[in-house]
């Protein structure tokens, strides 16, 4: 049985301690030639804390670079073929005597340099025999690759790049021997070999008396026996290796997230280079606003209603529900500004309603040209419908 079979291995994954004499230093110690790409090394080395951003994880995969993990393609594509080879045996088997008793049958009556008969058999026989294998392990391993990255078409990883034919063997050396990826690899290496040598032993072991009367024993049940005992071998240490390839997925793709950590700086310049440099958008929404302060008198006569302080605030507000999320503040002004603004509101037959508390929040709190908040939503309701009930009353009484 596969769970008596069943090997146990610790894996050790070493941590990775800063070196004597800072980042600096040492990257000039252990640098032969310039240009490598950062991402061979552990990001805490070359200064990058940051975790990736979205963009960075999508231009790395448009670049081919994806968490992969070869162990667990390469349990799928030899377990999947092995199953078909189990099921197809008996085709196999059929075959493959077919053709030893066709080429010994007309191994004397044949002359192979004077006619292409023998290799037009061959080849007809050859794809028999191997084509349901290798149609299983194409599909193996597709299917194995598209569980891990899924559906991704890229020359990026084949196009030549001097950067990876040159690298830092300094850094190499110490990334190859020195570091928690290789301890894991050495691991990782240790503990196949110990399933296999494992569960070879125990299975012929337990065969070892059928074994030992294979000279008493026909050919055919000698190639039986012993195909069975590999075959079995091969099945159980596939399972195995396999469900070993877990842990090394999931340590495959946080070495990938860490390869693409970003420095501060790095950050800083994608967000600078995406949403705009912060200090040119401060200063383009204070030149907005000063230009919004300078028109806003225009706007009163649009607005819905003032609301006041009553002496000291006046806050325009407009709210057209066609274009508008939410009620908007299109002016406003303190002491002489907010006179000013009620002067032009009456002028106008705009509704001016004293309201203390909401005019000093939306004066304090909300600028020219801005959505009010949230929070005042029900308040500005009972405003507002206040102002339509007047207004209602005005028409009637026109």
């Amino acid at each position: 049985m596969i769970v008596e079979h069943l090997f146990i291995a610790t894996f050790f994954i070493a941590g990775r301690p800063m070196p004597p004499g800072g980042v600096e230093e040492n990257a000039k110690a252990g640098s032969l030639f310039d240009g490598m790409h950062l991402q061979w090394f552990a990001a805490e080395d070359e200064g990058r804390t940051e975790e990736p951003t979205e963009h960075k994880i999508r231009k790395a995969r448009e670049e081919g670079k994806v968490a992969k993990s070869s162990e667990l393609s390469s349990a799928i594509v030899l377990l999947l073929p092995l199953v078909t080879l189990g099921i197809f045996a008996p085709y196999l088997w059929k075959t493959m005597s077919e053709m030893v008793t066709y080429f010994m049958r007309h191994a004397t009556e044949v002359d192979i340099t004077e006619t292409n008969v023998i290799v037009s058999v061959f080849y007809r026989y050859f794809i028999r025999l191997t084509f349901p294998i290798a149609i299983v392990a194409f599909i193996a391993a597709v299917v194995g690759n598209l569980m891990q990255v899924g559906f991704l078409f890229t020359v990026k990883p084949i196009t030549p790049d001097l950067k990876k034919i040159v690298p830092k063997f300094g850094k190499f050396f110490k990334r190859a021997f020195f570091s928690g990826e290789a301890a894991f690899n050495l691991a990782k290496s240790l503990g196949k070999v110990a399933v296999i040598g494992v569960l070879s032993f125990v299975n012929i072991r337990a065969n070892i008396g059928p074994i030992t009367h294979l000279v008493e024993q026909p050919f055919s049940v000698g190639v039986q026996l012993v195909g069975g005992i590999a075959f079995r071998i091969i099945v159980e240490a596939t399972i195995v290796l396999l469900v070993l390839a877990i842990p090394d997925y999931l340590f495959q793709r946080k070495q990938h997230r860490e390869s693409l950590k970003m420095s501060k700086q790095e950050v800083k310049e994608e967000r600078k280079q995406y949403e705009g440099d912060p200090l040119v958008k401060s200063r383009l929404r204070e030149r907005m606003q000063n230009m919004l302060s300078q028109n806003m008198l225009r706007n009163v006569p649009e607005a819905d209603v003032v609301i006041t302080n009553p002496t000291h605030f006046a806050v325009a507000v407009e709210y057209d529900r066609a274009v508008m999320h939410a009620p908007t503040v299109i002016a406003k002004g303190q002491d002489y500004l907010a006179q000013r603004i009620k002067e032009i509101a009456q002028e106008s037959n705009i509704p001016v309603i004293e309201n203390k508390p909401l005019a000093r929040a939306l004066h304090a709190e909300v600028e020219i040209g801005d959505e009010i908040p949230e929070s005042y939503y029900r308040v500005m309701a009972i405003v507002l419908s206040e102002v339509y009930r007047m207004n209602q009353s005005s028409n009637n009484t026109a």
